[in-house]
């Protein structure tokens, strides 16, 4: 066998970088540099009606949205009916591709619809493994912060996230319908 035939089979056994794992993203908080960016991922998902920036207003000061974000964390200055958790960025080669929100418990509203874990995926990023890689890091953090059981909610209609999180484990428990709003479905990843 020619030393070309050789490496042309080497070459098909082995499966594309890209099959095997999404490039490397990474999950970590909000930092000073981010404002630009996160600023456009704000804009483009609230034209899908996601809130990208949970508590941020365009043309709020970026200091003190930060310091919301930490001080969420240490479960300090919470707002009405606000849980401790925290709020990451999901990076790719530096550049933001998404975004997650882990809630470290639950209240009656996150019970019934927003579970301990929300995410989402920049459009122009998606369709490329990220959300599954958010959400799966997103539940390795909520572990480490004492969340046995991860409750993940999305919208009936929404198959991409369906998919999401039962790739990551989650089983369907129940689908729940509030004031009149789609139903969301409810599953628990253990």
């Amino acid at each position: 066998m020619s030393a070309r035939v050789k490496q042309n089979a080497a070459v098909a056994q082995s499966p594309p970088a890209q099959a095997q794992r999404p490039q490397a993203l990474r999950l970590r908080p909000l930092r000073d540099e981010d404002q630009a960016a996160f600023t456009a991922g704000h804009r483009a998902m609230a034209a899908e009606g996601f809130t990208f920036g949970l508590g941020y207003e365009p043309g709020n000061p970026w200091g003190p949205y930060l310091k919301e974000q930490e001080d969420h964390r240490h479960g300090r200055n919470l707002p009405p009916r606000h849980v401790p958790g925290t709020f990451l960025v999901a990076e790719v080669a530096g550049e933001i591709v998404g975004r997650t929100s882990i809630r470290f418990r639950l209240n009656d509203f996150l019970v019934e619809r927003g579970g301990h874990i929300g995410y989402g995926v920049l459009p122009q990023h998606r369709r490329r493994g990220y959300a599954t890689e958010i959400l799966r890091q997103s539940v390795i953090i909520a572990r480490a912060a004492g969340v046995d059981r991860v409750l993940v909610t999305c919208d009936q209609d929404n198959a991409g996230s369906r998919a999401v999180i039962e790739s990551c484990g989650g089983v369907l428990d129940s689908m729940v319908t509030v004031d009149g709003k789609p139903p969301v479905l409810r599953f628990w990843i253990d």
